[in-house]
């Protein structure tokens, strides 16, 4: 399946860049592996698109509500990191 995201310059640019490999996102709706990210590079000043685009395959989705080994006092104290690595 394809999906469609806005998404803002600073993080196009690094993904486009290959330094950012991860999105994090508001859990409002539904994503596998193996379906296709398309971003839409959004101007948020002139409230439009900039017409570049990138397509990335999804490889591994993490929702955090499924995260239970972590005392909920410590997640509201910390609150939760996500990182890439290679």
């Amino acid at each position: 399946m394809k999906i469609e995201k806005k998404t803002q310059p600073w993080s196009f640019q690094r993904i486009l860049d290959g330094e950012k490999t991860f999105e994090l996102r508001l859990a409002d709706w539904q994503c596998r592996p193996g379906d296709i990210l398309v971003l839409r590079e959004w101007d948020a000043e002139k409230k439009e698109y900039t017409g570049r685009i990138i397509e990335k395959k999804i490889t591994y989705v993490l929702k955090t509500k499924d995260i239970d080994f972590f005392p909920k006092k410590d997640i509201e104290k910390y609150g939760f990191q996500i990182f890439s690595f290679k």
